[in-house]
């Protein structure tokens, strides 16, 4: 099943894609794909569901982040082997875990906006997990999946400056509006065969700058859930972010950062595609 939301910015309802590609509005039977309806077995009653019996979302209606704005957004930094070559640091003993603000999660085609001041906007496109189920002190890494939800592609756009120059704390350099497209569909766990194995890339303005394959992340999806729920409760409907593989700006011989009219397109094997054009704030 590939959960869909669509509709004004904080306005939106829920959905999903069918097997034809059509955007249906399932809005009159859920509320939101959110905590309670995750929390409540809804991905179970979703399944049952005949999607021809609900009418199709006008094509013109914008597409919103591809479920409601999470409790939380950890990310986890230094996660792919290769990434962490490029940036000239160890691979991590235990994963890097920062958050960001849930408000800067947006929709797949929403602009990337440069915040004032900034001169080194980057770009991170990144695996998201969505938490499906309440979890807290998981006792095995191999039961994991069961409080997983699904994946989508989730950039986790970064302003380098604010984030290592400004104090040396993450969350304000990953903060920033509109810092977090989420989407363009969640893709329920059942659906991907192999999340270790995902291809991925980024390009900017027609050009790869970002090329991998979730095979190089070092601590994966289920090591990441079982690990967090220690330290902290995972909600339903939270996002985790598990890291970028290596092209961003920052690591470039010189750095290369997002400009105002940029175009950035983001592609998960599986999860869809993303396109934002970069804006002035």
């Amino acid at each position: 099943m590939k959960l869909i939301r669509f509709g004004s910015y904080k306005n939106e309802k829920p959905g999903v894609l069918d097997e034809n590609g059509r955007r249906k509005d399932l809005s009159s039977l859920f509320v939101d794909w959110n905590y309670q309806f995750f929390m409540n077995d809804g991905l179970r009653k979703l399944a049952d569901i005949d999607l021809s019996a609900f009418p199709d979302v006008p094509e013109q209606e914008r597409w919103g982040a591809c479920v409601a704005r999470p409790g939380k957004i950890i990310c986890i930094g230094l996660n792919y082997s290769d990434h962490a070559a490029e940036s000239g640091m160890p691979v991590p003993p235990e994963p890097i875990v920062f958050q960001k603000g849930a408000n800067t999660v947006v929709g797949p085609y929403d602009p990337v906006l440069i915040p004032r001041k900034s001169v080194k906007t980057d770009w991170e496109i990144e695996l998201g997990i969505v938490i499906g189920k309440d979890v807290r002190y998981l006792e095995n890494i191999e039961d994991a999946p069961a409080y997983i939800a699904g994946y989508c592609i989730s950039h986790d756009v970064s302003e380098r400056e604010f984030q290592l120059e400004r104090g040396g704390q993450w969350t304000k350099g990953k903060s920033c509006d509109n810092f977090n497209p989420l989407g363009p569909y969640l893709v329920t766990a059942d659906e991907i065969k192999d999340v270790n194995n995902l291809s991925m890339s980024l390009l900017v303005n027609g050009e790869v700058m970002q090329i991998g394959n979730t095979d190089t992340m070092i601590f994966d999806c289920n090591y990441l859930v079982h690990y967090l729920s220690q330290f902290m409760t995972l909600e339903a409907g939270d996002l985790i972010s598990t890291g970028t593989p290596p092209g961003v700006g920052l690591g470039m011989k010189p750095p290369k950062y997002l400009q105002s009219g940029d175009v950035v397109e983001l592609t998960i094997q599986g999860l869809g595609v993303q396109k934002q054009v970069c804006e002035s704030a």
